[in-house]
């Protein structure tokens, strides 16, 4: 438990904007990737995340967290691994086809999934109003998806696998490095013989296109650690219901990125649904802030879960 937080730390602001910025313009990045098909982009992705995230732990001297892990601890982080290595997939693969928007939809309903899941799992039980957000998001899915003429698979695969994911991180003691470190350990060596794989038998773009390529490859490890290191620099300075807000950063800019930048149609069927979306996370937020201020500033159950795109 922390202690609660008596003024808004401008820095810890600054800290959590850049952080959801950062995961905003994402699907800025990937494309600079090609020709790597998505799976290749997504095997690099893991396998530098975790190079990167091992000498991170080796500094910090903190590889006996990992060592320590139990057996239980291990399966669990084995299945977080599996819902995370989906969740980055389909969003490599929604910007590589051009369904930024689905993805931003994906996004917002993280939030409203981690509320559902609370219900069905936990056996939490909702506050009225967050009924009320999830019967107005269960109503934008529906209009959405007749805008669609399908569900919007894509957007909930990314909110559901990000969901789960979090909540199996909340069962598992480890910290953030060392938690991303161990999904890596997981993870990584199926990452770096897909990659090998690819390579010898032609489809791999490894070293066939330049150096700068190797680099744009290696670097989707950095770029995925910066703003989780932002993101947890962040968490220590404000309260969890900034952070809840600023979270919306996110799909907002990759919504904008969608519209604006890669055209995407959006009648007015669709707009219809995502102004639904935004009604139901407006209520969420209004009862999550009511929450923490009856809570004296400290909150209660569910909390917001960082993005990992």
């Amino acid at each position: 438990m922390t202690a609660p937080f008596t003024h808004l730390d401008r820095r810890g602001v600054v800290l959590g904007v850049g952080a959801y910025v950062t995961w905003g313009l994402f699907p800025a990045f990937w494309p600079l990737l090609d020709p790597a098909a998505p799976i290749e982009v997504l095997a690099h992705r893991i396998l530098w995340t975790l190079v990167l995230m091992a000498a991170v732990l080796s500094l910090l001297h903190r590889w006996s967290d990992l060592r320590g892990l139990a057996l239980r601890h291990w399966l669990t982080v084995t299945t977080a691994a599996v819902c995370i290595a989906v969740n980055w997939g389909v969003f490599i693969y929604g910007v590589a086809i051009g369904h930024v928007v689905e993805i931003a939809l994906g996004y917002y309903m993280s939030p409203l999934v981690s509320v559902l899941l609370g219900v069905l799992v936990l056996h939490e039980r909702p506050r009225a109003l967050e009924w009320v957000a999830l019967g107005v998001a269960t109503s934008a899915v529906l209009i959405i998806s007749v805008s669609n003429g399908s569900p919007p698979w894509l957007g909930l695969a990314l909110a559901v696998s990000f969901g789960v994911y979090g909540l199996l991180k909340k069962a598992v003691p480890l910290s953030s490095a060392a938690g991303l470190t161990a999904e890596g350990v997981v993870l990584g060596p199926i990452a770096a013989v897909l990659i090998v794989v690819l390579q010898i038998g032609g489809t791999g773009t490894l070293v066939n296109h330049g150096a700068w390529h190797i680099v744009l490859l290696m670097a989707a490890g950095p770029v995925t650690a910066l703003p989780l290191v932002l993101y947890g620099a962040a968490a220590r300075r404000i309260p969890l219901t900034t952070l809840g807000t600023l979270m919306y950063l996110t799909p907002t800019l990759q919504f904008l990125w969608g519209v604006l930048v890669v055209g995407e149609a959006m009648p007015a069927v669709r707009w219809a649904g995502f102004a639904l979306v935004w009604v139901a996370l407006a209520i969420l937020t209004v009862d999550l802030v009511r929450a923490a201020r009856a809570d004296r500033g400290g909150l209660t159950g569910r909390q917001p879960v960082r993005s990992t795109t």
